[in-house]
């Protein structure tokens, strides 16, 4: 019996749409065209590649109408945010902006005895994983840059966003990328890490959860395969007493609950300095207060439900813990009458927090959000080095130097100094701990879906 993929909207727990899995041999077909067609799509000039992926985004724009309200139905974002297709356009129109010094040779000599350089060369087939929170942005991270490369690649998404990877298939396709070259496959989770052990693969990018992190790498092992993986993060805001105090709760307070607080770089805690905390509440809650939960198709809605219930309901669990170990809740749940106990969730903020409560300590990935008093820094990046996550911090400070003194103390793969919840694709976008390993965007972004080969050439005398 053919195993089907099921999408149930957040809006009304129906089911959105359902795609059967490929089984495992036509999952062997799927890599075997891969593999045939990329020999010539690698073998073609680098601008052509470079063209063909920028009109493939291009096409993607094209589809934005149709695009928006499809990811609403999906993961509960509100359409009154536009989509995603600005973040999608920059990364890749960045990654294709720097592709011909990012590959270029390495030129070592050229005399008369020897020409030595090193080439980046594709990986082969790349498998890209991607998740269903930002599922445009996350995919294009990967895709744009290994497509550049030379690789063909497979798309696997979230079933939470089952359409996503066939409308970026269908839009590199009508673009001129040639359908081998870009597949999207659904597959189960067995046949996927079955792939991989069978090294069908030359690199496997994977953005999900710790759990499915360590599969892919479990998968892998003895393969030699590269693995990248960005698994989420327990991301904290260090607000200094010199920091602008409006611009600071703003900022960290959109980045915690933006989504529905469903973003790997959100803000998940945020330790104020004592001479602003109180002040910083007041506002903060203010801002809460205001945000309008409901229908994601709704232009009023600023707040939609959570993608899937039993997300809102981890979240639950952990405000609950919470507040009966001792915290605060600052929200009062009269405000958002429309919080059902199912997807659709009230935002919190909570104070007398401690870093015993799982809700300091375990990923959220959910309206919610930890603020706790401090007076140091010395004390600040102790709290913020207590997790076991390291993906983001945010630090609120006029002081540049002052922020790089802390920003090299906290063990995490990007600092912000007043901003946050961003992906700048000139920086390679990484992370250490449980947050997992590797490096996309950026020049580094392209060492991951090629590698090294070196030319050592001895001219006949």
């Amino acid at each position: 019996m053919t195993k089907v993929l099921k999408c149930i909207s957040p809006i009304d727990g129906s089911v959105y749409a359902e795609r059967p899995v490929l089984s495992a041999e036509q999952a062997r077909e799927a890599v075997a065209r891969a593999n045939a067609a990329q020999k010539e799509w690698a073998s073609r000039p680098l601008d052509e590649r470079i063209a063909l992926v920028r009109a493939g985004v291009e096409r993607v724009g094209e589809m934005n109408d149709e695009i928006v309200p499809e990811l609403a139905h999906q993961m509960g974002r509100p359409v009154r945010y536009g989509g995603e297709f600005g973040g999608f356009k920059e990364r890749a129109g960045y990654m294709a902006d720097i592709a011909q010094e990012a590959l270029a040779p390495i030129e070592v000599s050229d005399d008369g005895a020897f020409k030595r350089y090193i080439k980046r060369v594709p990986q082969g087939v790349v498998l890209v994983v991607a998740p269903w929170n930002y599922p445009y942005m996350t995919a294009v991270n990967t895709v744009a840059p290994a497509l550049i490369a030379g690789n063909a690649v497979l798309l696997k998404h979230a079933t939470q966003t089952l359409l996503v990877g066939e409308r970026m298939a269908k839009a590199f396709h009508e673009a001129g990328v040639p359908a081998d070259v870009f597949q999207n496959v659904f597959l189960d989770h067995d046949t996927t890490s079955d792939l991989i052990a069978s090294r069908a693969f030359g690199f496997v990018n994977f953005t999900g959860s710790v759990g499915g992190g360590q599969a892919m790498e479990k998968a892998a092992a003895g393969t030699f395969t590269g693995v990248g993986t960005e698994l989420g993060g327990k991301d904290p805001g260090y607000v200094m007493e010199d920091a602008d105090l409006d611009a600071a709760v703003d900022t960290l307070i959109d980045g915690a609950m933006f989504n529905s607080g469903q973003c790997c770089c959100g803000i998940e805690r945020i330790y104020v300095h004592e001479n602003l905390y109180d002040a910083f509440l007041e506002k903060a809650a203010a801002i809460v207060n205001g945000y309008k939960l409901g229908n994601p198709l709704d232009e009023a809605t600023t707040i939609g439900p959570m993608a899937h219930v039993r997300f809102a309901q981890e979240v639950r669990e952990q405000v609950s813990e919470a507040l009966a170990s001792g915290a605060k809740a600052l929200i009062d749940p009269a405000n958002f009458p429309e919080d059902d106990g199912g997807a659709y969730l009230m935002p919190q903020i909570l104070v007398d927090v401690d870093h015993s409560m799982r809700v300091m300590r375990d990923e959220s990935f959910g309206p919610v959000v930890g603020v706790m008093k401090v007076s140091s820094d010395e004390e600040a990046v102790a709290l913020m080095n207590d997790s076991s996550f390291g993906l983001t911090a945010s630090l609120w400070t006029k002081d540049v130097e002052r922020a790089e003194r802390v920003a090299d103390q906290i063990e995490t793969g990007t600092v912000f100094m007043n901003r946050c919840d961003y992906l700048d694709p000139a920086l390679c976008w990484t992370g250490c701990k449980d947050t997992g390993r590797g490096g996309g965007l950026s020049v580094i972004g392209f060492h991951n879906v090629t590698r090294p080969k070196s030319y050592h050439l001895k001219k006949a005398q």
